[in-house]
C-alpha cells in the first residue's frame, strides 16, 4: 500500500485523465479489436496466437479471482482514494489485474512477432504503461499487477512455439485443450461451493467468462478446420480496402453481438445463451465474413 499511497500522492488532472485513458488499453473490446485485425488483415497465424493468449489468459485470470477473493485496494485500507471516475470498471475482486492481464498478454505477443522496430517499441511502452495506470489509478496493487503480467509472459513464452510450429500439428492439439480447460472452468464455477459472503458481481462475472470462452473456444476450432479445409483465405488486400474490411467486419461482429442477445437468451437462457451467442460471433467472424475476402483482395486492382 505504501507504493500506492506514494502514486496517489503526485496524482493531477492531466495525468489522471492520461491514465484513465490508458487503462482502457487494457479492456477486452481492445484485445478483441486488435485479434481480429490480424486475422483478418496481417496473419491468421498471428490471430490465433492472441487469441489462445487471450482466451487462455482469461480462464486463468477469473479462476485465481474467484479462487483467491482478495479485495480492492480501497476494500483493504479504507483510508485510501481512488480515481472515483475508475470505481464503476473495477468490481468485484483484485487478485490478479485483469487489465495487465490482457494488456501484457495482447501488446506482448505483438511484440514478440512483429518485425518492425517502431510497433514493438509502442507494444513494449503500452504493455508497461497499462499495468502502471491501474496502480495509479488506485484498483490494483504491485502484487495484482505483477502476478498477471508474469502470468501474460508465460503464456506468450509457451503458446507462440505451439502456435507458428511449422507443421501445424500442434495447434488443433491445444484448441482441444483450450475446450477442456473452458468446460472444467465451467464446472468449477457452476459446482463449486463458494462461501455466502462472496462478492456476487464477481462470481457473476466469472460464470459469464466461462459461457463466454466455452462457446468462444468451440467457435475457433470450427473456423480452423473450415478455414483449413474449404475456404483457405487470404489476408492481402489495398490498404484502403483492409480498413474497409475491418470497419464494415467489426459492425457485422457487432450486430451479431448485441441483435442477437435477447433472441438467443429467451431460447437457451442467460447462461447457455452467452455460449451460443460467442460460438456465433466467432463463426461469423471467422468462417462467414472470410468468405468476402476474395472480393476485397480484387479491390484496386487493374482488370
Amino acid at each position: 500500500m505504501d507504493f500506492l499511497y506514494m502514486l496517489e500522492s503526485i496524482r493531477m488532472p492531466i495525468l489522471n485523465e492520461f491514465m484513465l485513458l490508458i487503462t482502457n488499453l487494457g479492456d477486452e473490446i481492445t484485445f478483441l479489436v486488435i485479434a481480429l485485425v490480424l486475422f483478418w488483415c496481417v496473419d491468421k497465424r498471428s490471430g490465433y496466437f492472441l487469441l489462445t493468449v487471450g482466451f487462455v489468459g482469461t480462464l486463468a485470470n477469473q479462476f485465481m479471482k474467484l479462487h483467491f477473493r482478495v479485495p480492492r485496494p480501497w476494500v483493504i485500507d479504507e483510508n485510501f482514494t481512488i480515481l472515483e471516475e475508475a470505481r464503476e470498471t473495477a468490481s468485484g475482486y483484485s487478485f490478479p489485474s485483469g487489465h495487465t492481464q490482457s494488456s501484457v498478454g495482447t501488446f506482448g505477443a505483438i511484440a514478440v512477432i512483429t518485425n518492425r522496430k517502431v510497433i514493438r517499441f509502442v507494444a513494449v511502452v503500452i504493455a508497461i504503461l497499462v499495468p502502471f495506470s491501474r496502480m495509479y489509478i488506485g484498483v490494483h496493487t504491485p502484487l495484482d499487477v505483477l502476478v498477471a503480467a508474469i502470468m501474460a509472459v508465460a503464456l506468450i513464452c509457451l503458446l507462440k512455439p505451439i502456435v507458428f510450429e511449422s507443421n501445424d500439428k500442434f495447434l488443433p492439439i491445444l484448441l482441444v485443450a483450450m475446450i477442456a480447460l473452458a468446460i472444467a472452468f465451467l464446472m468449477y464455477v457452476e459446482c463449486n461451493s463458494f462461501p455466502a459472503d462472496i462478492d456476487q458481481h464477481n462470481l457473476a462475472s466469472g460464470i459469464k467468462n466461462a459461457y463466454t470462452l466455452l462457446g468462444a473456444v468451440l467457435g475457433l476450432i470450427v473456423v480452423y478446420y473450415v478455414d483449413k479445409k474449404y475456404i483457405n483465405f487470404s489476408t492481402d488486400a489495398i490498404w484502403w480496402a483492409q480498413i474497409l474490411k475491418v470497419f464494415v467486419g467489426l459492425l457485422l461482429v457487432l450486430a451479431v453481438k448485441s441483435g442477437l442477445k435477447s433472441p438467443i437468451n429467451l431460447v437457451f437462457g442467460t447462461s447457455l445463451g452467452t455460449a451460443v451467442r460467442y460460438f456465433l460471433i466467432v463463426i461469423v467472424a471467422g468462417t462467414i465474413w472470410p468468405l468476402s475476402f476474395q472480393w476485397f483482395s480484387n479491390l484496386g486492382k487493374k482488370a
